[in-house]
């Protein structure tokens, strides 16, 4: 008998203006002092303004957060909950991209039970209530607004993440206009991470299950026939909502049959070379999927419609993905990002922490595997 346990976000908003309905959502949770956490690159873009300018006016006290950093570190949500607890928040919202949404989920989550953070990496180690959070994303690819997820960057470089439904937001608020004024490299390399969120659910050896399955699918769908459009055209709204649904419904996948190899390689890119997390997942894609070619290649035929190949194949399957990845505007090497060929074996070893990760993958994976991939990726 088919067993299967899947959570996921309990409200989902995808609208063009959906940001207009945050004020009344969060006084729905009797929220009357918010903590705004962001970025400073969203302050200075003006993505944040008004948004703060709206919840003052509709009576609600904020305390904004900026210091985000991209792979967050320990300190950085720390801090944020440092200060957010002296200011007396009673509830979250997050403006910005993965990693403004898991410093947030943390923070409503720590405020509210407060432990080390070293005591809860790991899987449903949080079991305690949180504050109301609601998140907007301003990219289509991480789908962080709908998994119970959040990765934080050790004073190690080691990447270690917090599991546990407690993060799963109230609300999700997706609005096409918070992404318009993304450039074509990050549009390209968070799609295309989303697109991997999407693949790895789907070929994943533990947890795969219909629900996550038909999500898979249509996350590859909306995906594949959006991003050139976005690309062509960053001002496109109806392809930028649809590249925001894709990037939901892949996380909705993941986020109940796990991940696995593309990104446990590409967690110590970040963590060690502070490469993006779309980017890291987007270098690493090609040669993972060859690499599980020999165990995945029936679930890669099944994919194939999804990505408009030719050939209802395996092969084609890949050359449609190929296809796709050349015509982005990114970084297609390791060694364009400063990435060191002597560094590889340091990469592999710190690949092989990742077991979390590694045990979902279709093949097993060796740290000599890991070490071959990289160089394929270099």
């Amino acid at each position: 008998m088919l067993a299967m346990n899947f959570a996921t976000t309990p409200r989902i908003v995808l609208r063009d203006g959906a940001l207009d309905k945050l004020p009344a959502i969060l006084a729905e949770f009797g929220v009357r002092h918010v903590a705004l956490v962001t970025d400073a690159g969203l302050v200075r873009a003006g993505l944040v303004a008004p948004v703060e300018a709206s919840l003052r006016a509709a009576g609600l006290s904020v305390t904004l957060y900026d210091a985000v950093q991209a792979d967050p570190p320990e300190h950085i949500v720390l801090g944020a909950v440092e200060q957010l607890r002296a200011a007396g928040v009673d509830g979250v919202f997050a403006l910005g991209g993965g990693s403004a949404m898991d410093v947030a989920k943390l923070v409503a989550y720590l405020l509210r039970s407060p432990c080390a953070l070293d005591t809860i990496y790991g899987v449903d180690l949080a079991r305690g209530a949180r504050l109301p959070l609601v998140l907007a994303p301003t990219t289509a690819g991480t789908g962080s607004e709908v998994t119970p997820i959040s990765i934080v960057t050790t004073a190690g470089d080691e990447k270690r993440g917090v599991v546990s439904r407690r993060l799963l937001p109230d609300v999700a608020l997706l609005d096409p206009a918070l992404t318009l004024g993304l450039p074509g490299p990050v549009t390209a390399a968070t799609g295309i991470d989303a697109m991997v969120h999407a693949i790895e659910a789907f070929t994943s050896k533990r947890l795969k299950n219909p629900l996550s399955d038909v999500l898979a699918q249509q996350a590859l769908a909306l995906l594949s026939a959006n991003l050139p459009r976005v690309l062509a055209n960053g001002r496109d709204v109806e392809a930028r909502g649809a590249m925001l649904l894709g990037s939901c419904l892949a996380g909705m996948a993941f986020a109940n049959a796990p991940v696995a190899a593309v990104h446990a390689l590409a967690y110590p890119l970040g963590g060690r070379y502070h490469v993006p997390h779309g980017l890291s997942n987007a270098l690493m894609l090609l040669p993972v999927l060859r690499f599980n070619l020999a165990a995945a290649a029936p679930l890669y035929a099944q994919l194939a419609s999804s990505v408009g190949a030719t050939a209802q194949t395996a092969e084609g399957f890949l050359a449609a993905i190929e296809t796709l990845v050349a015509g982005c505007d990114m970084p297609k090497r390791l060694h364009e990002l400063q990435v060191t060929r002597d560094s590889l074996p340091q990469l592999a070893r710190d690949a092989m922490q990742q077991q979390r990760l590694l045990i979902n993958n279709p093949v097993e994976v060796s740290e000599a595997d890991a070490l071959r991939l990289y160089e394929e990726a270099f």
